[in-house]
């Protein structure tokens, strides 16, 4: 039990990664359908390349989805909306009307009795009004709006139980209502002489009382409208057990792509009805093992350092559960084609934080995964591996501004491109090519623009760092290294020249470029403690280090890099931009002092360890060129002469010394990257210092 205790222990990171991908592959079985899957690809204009294809059992023809969809508008531009009206309204708005007649009557006359002939005259016309408006019907313009698609159209009143058909224009809106009763009131102006008067229908306000009395019934509506489309019939025809469909050879013509697709659909349906548990969920299971294991196999042959942590390994998991369950969900509700995904955001996003290797192989395994479910799969899997390349060719520079929108621009194109290769191959004309198709492609490419705020999410989140990220590290004018130039001008000066040799030498060989040259200026910052103790920053010849012992000079400059990590993580740099601070050094010697020292302790051998940097070893490319450009760098400037030869002595002496230390053990960094590192150092060298080449005479 304890060995066990030990062993869980000892292998816990482990054992938590690999909980990961368990976890990952059992999420992507939930996700994955119900449905078995048709064994035999085909596409439309292309030859069956399978045996001849015999019904096993009866299936009905069903119809396209466009087919089904264009019969369904046609059947529902027949449906006539329905509306209650409600006849209480108009009696109650009449009631209203003699309260308040009577009242402005005697307003505007100054007695109860005025002229009574004329005011039952202009009585009986406001009620008349009121009562025809209500009859017909007034409708909100809000509720029309929602409800009804057009309005050259017939509704259906029911009143009293009893439906009765009406154009929609008979019916009155509050707006056209009120403008019926200003017509209707000019022509009684001019008919009954009762221009004298109209100062009293102003004030009576007879738009006050056209009340809304006709209600969308949703019920019935609704009701009918179902009706209306259970009508529909989504087949056109069956085939019947033994009857040929297609041979060998033959052309899928547009027909045959119609049956084709429906015992496609028929034999995955009948298949998934085998309960959960059956030989298509084995099958299943076998699949997305396959491909994790392999994404495992990848990352532990090519990229161990990501299996090493569990942040890295637990964003690159997540990354592909995410677009499968999306993928799973779209193709659940259908709402939304597959095309409208942004597949391409997998490649960039991992390109962004990782490499472009690492991101075309990612990108690969979720189009397997979300491949197998998707309705030709050949034509989504070829589509989206042309994409993805192409988000990764156009990301090289991935920190140029508007970089994204352009990608997004070519990766629109891709699809078009090559669907409409597809699509012509398929249709053989024009005219049959569906043109929304292209619609989802422009969607697909604007979501890619979602890229800016999710790498600012995900680079928060766990703690990555991006190309923009490094871009506003590496500004001079960012606080800390201003504090650096003002304190410690020298090692500033050093720090600068280190970032140019370095990041000429990464893009030699291969490597994050910026990553270096931030890292470069950034990874001598724990000398402005104590910056005079430093000879690039000494403007006299007076050295402090004259008066003190070996052993203490040699602390002040070993806790460089230990300060120079306190300050760092005291400013929140990232822990890549650390990693250079630490292994600047790796476990060398700070030789002068060690050699002093052995002149007054010749036979003290373990005096070495006070004179050694704490480590770690550069464990990468960037880090290992890093060491290199700092050591070569300093060292020049301690030259006497400073000409060809001399130079190529000293870049081949500091480096084969570091080699022999075995400084580079760590680093994924071969000989020959060493050698042509050491060419770009002695060209750079030769440029700083102004040294002309000697020709041979």
């Amino acid at each position: 039990m304890k060995r066990l205790i030990s062993f869980l222990v000892r292998n816990l990171k482990e054992i938590y990664i690999i909980s990961l991908f368990i976890l990952s592959t059992l999420i992507i079985l939930l996700l994955f359908p119900g449905e078995g899957r048709f064994r035999f690809e085909f596409q439309k204009g292309t030859p069956w390349m399978h045996v001849e294809l015999i019904a096993p059992f009866d299936f009905p023809i069903y119809k396209f989805d466009e087919e089904v969809s264009a019969e369904r508008d046609s059947i529902l531009k027949e449906f006539k909306p329905y509306f209650l009206i409600n006849p209480e309204i108009a009696v109650q708005q009449l009631t209203r009307l003699d309260g308040v007649f009577e009242e402005q009557w005697k307003a505007y006359t100054g007695s109860e009795a005025g002229d009574q002939s004329r005011k039952e005259i202009y009585h009986e016309l406001a009620g008349d009004i009121i009562r025809f408006v209500h009859s017909k019907g007034i409708i909100s313009n809000e509720d029309v709006l929602q409800r009804v698609d057009n309005t050259n159209l017939t509704i259906v009143i029911i009143e009293n139980q009893m439906a009765e058909e009406r154009d929609y224009n008979e019916v009155f809106t509050q707006k056209n209502a009120y403008e019926y009763v200003l017509a209707r009131l000019e022509s009684y102006a001019d008919s009954l002489d009762m221009e004298s008067d109209t100062d009293f229908f102003k004030s009576l306000n007879i738009n006050e009382f056209l009340v809304p009395n006709l209600f969308y019934d949703e019920e019935t509506s609704n009701a009918v409208k179902a009706d209306l489309i259970s009508q529909l019939s989504i087949t056109r025809g069956m085939v019947q057990s033994g009857q040929r469909i297609i041979s060998r050879g033959e052309l899928v013509t547009p027909d045959k792509y119609r049956e084709l697709e429906s015992i496609r659909k028929e034999y995955e349906k009948n298949l998934g009805l085998q309960g959960w548990f059956n030989f298509i969920f084995l099958g299943k299971v076998m699949l997305v093992i396959i491909l994790m294991v392999l994404l495992y196999l990848f990352l532990f042959n090519f990229k161990k350092k990501i299996l090493q942590s569990t942040r890295e390994t637990a964003f690159i998991l997540l990354l592909i559960l995410i677009l499968v369950a999306v993928s799973s969900f779209t193709l659940r509700t259908d709402v939304l084609s597959l095309y409208f995904l942004p597949f391409a955001l997998v490649p960039i996003m991992i390109r962004t934080f990782f490499d472009s290797r690492l991101a075309l192989f990612i990108h690969i395994i979720v189009i397997l995964i979300v491949g197998f479910w998707a309705p030709n799969s050949f034509e989504f899997i070829f589509l989206n591996i042309i994409v993805g390349i192409v988000s990764i060719f156009s990301l090289t520079n991935s920190y140029r501004r508007g970089i994204l929108f352009l990608t997004a621009v070519l990766i629109i194109a891709s699809y078009s491109t090559v669907y409409f290769a597809f699509a012509i191959i398929q249709e053989g004309n024009l005219s049959s090519i569906q043109s929304k198709t292209f619609l989802w492609f422009a969607g697909n490419g604007l979501l890619i623009l979602t890229s800016y705020p999710l790498i600012f999410i995900f680079e928060k989140g766990f703690k990555f760092l991006s190309d923009s990220t490094l871009i506003e590290l590496s500004d001079t004018n960012q606080p800390l290294l201003r504090e650096l130039a003002e304190k410690a001008p020298g090692t500033f000066q050093h720090s600068l020249q280190v970032a140019n040799l370095a990041e000429e030498a990464i893009y030699q060989i291969g490597g994050n470029a910026l990553l270096i040259r931030t890292g470069a200026l950034y990874h001598d910052i724990g000398k402005m403690e104590n910056p005079e103790y430093f000879i690039e920053n000494q403007l006299t010849d007076e050295n402090p280090h004259d008066t003190m012992k070996f052993e203490e000079s040699a602390k002040i400059i070993i806790a460089h890099v230990t300060k120079g990590v306190e300050k760092a993580r005291k400013n929140r740099l990232p822990e890549a931009i650390v990693d250079f601070i630490t292994t600047h050094h790796g476990t060398s010697v700070v030789q002068y002092f060690y050699k002093s020292s052995l002149k007054e302790y010749p036979d003290d051998g373990s005096r070495m360890e006070m004179f050694s940097y704490g480590g770690p070893k550069p464990f990468s490319r960037e880090t290992a060129v890093l060491m290199m450009a700092d050591s070569v760098e300093a060292s020049s400037r301690s030259l006497k002469v400073k000409d060809e030869e001399s130079l190529r002595n000293l870049v081949s002496q500091i480096i084969d010394y570091q080699i022999k230390e075995g400084q580079f053990d760590d680093a994924d960094i071969t000989f020959r990257d060493i050698h042509r590192i050491k060419k770009v150092f002695l060209k750079k060298l030769l440029n700083i210092y102004h040294v002309r080449i000697e020709y041979p005479e």
